[in-house]
């Protein structure tokens, strides 16, 4: 069965569905039926919102079924966009978001460090990937200019948070088994039962932001929590946060020297 083409062959002009048949009885039927907006899509842009949703969005592993490079890719995306006119001018969105930089950032071959994971995963995705909280709340998180630190919109913190808290989450982790209790930093302060150096928040407040007991923190663990997941190193399961089996092998691997 042939596609819909949307162009006149011989003028060009806008063509219009006006017969609709079915294929049992034959019955017809004549009008100016609507086209839908997917009916415009060239065979190589369903092609690419097809792999895009099959991979949830993921640029990395896009380019990898689609064998085309993270330039490419983004241009076959702002186009898509444009032809169902969910944007109205790539151009000016392009402007308005911050380029960053990412052709010299360097990060050691096989590092088992969350904070290297991470990073690397996000320069892969073109240096801004969605990622959703325990209850299902996107958060937007994009690499920061300086290379050592990464902006969230859930965390508007000043300056923003550096990779390597999520090393001292891992090392926590680690520390008890590979789970924790998140804690509470919104209702305790630092040292108390629920934010106390036992809790992913606590190790946060003591070995990250250098706070001292008795004082109030920030409690970041939801949108870390989300990250850590998204990079399948940690599962954000309900009150606590626990290693994957994937990374904690990972870690076996490295320490034994395979």
């Amino acid at each position: 069965m042939a596609k819909v083409i949307s162009e006149c062959p011989s003028c060009g002009g806008a063509l219009k569905i006006a017969v609709l048949r079915c294929s049992d009885c034959g019955m017809e039927l004549h009008n100016d039926f609507q086209r839908g907006p997917f009916d415009s899509l060239t065979a190589d842009q369903t092609e690419f919102l097809i792999s895009f949703l099959r991979q949830r969005g993921k640029m990395s592993s896009l380019q990898e079924e689609l064998g085309i490079s993270y330039p490419t890719a983004k241009k076959k995306l702002d186009d898509l966009l444009t032809v169902l006119k969910l944007v109205d001018n790539i151009a000016q969105v392009e402007k308005e978001e911050e380029l960053v930089d990412m052709s010299d950032w360097f990060i050691p071959k096989d590092s088992n460090k969350a904070s290297d994971i991470i990073k690397k995963m996000l320069i892969e995705n073109g240096g801004r990937a969605i990622v959703h909280t325990a209850r299902g709340l996107p958060c937007e998180v994009q690499v920061a200019p300086d290379g050592i630190s990464f902006l969230c919109n859930k965390l508007p913190t000043n300056p923003p948070y550096r990779y390597e808290v999520f090393d001292e989450i891992v090392r926590l982790l680690i520390s008890q088994g590979g789970r924790a209790r998140k804690g509470n930093g919104r209702n305790f302060k630092l040292g108390e039962p629920d934010c106390d150096e036992t809790t992913v928040v606590g190790a946060i407040g003591y070995n990250y932001a250098h706070k001292e007991t008795g004082t109030s923190v920030f409690d970041p663990v939801f949108a870390l929590a989300a990250i850590l997941e998204w990079a399948g190193i940690a599962s954000n399961e309900r009150g606590e946060l626990v290693l994957t089996t994937n990374y904690q092998e990972k870690l076996r691997a490295a320490t034994e020297g395979r």
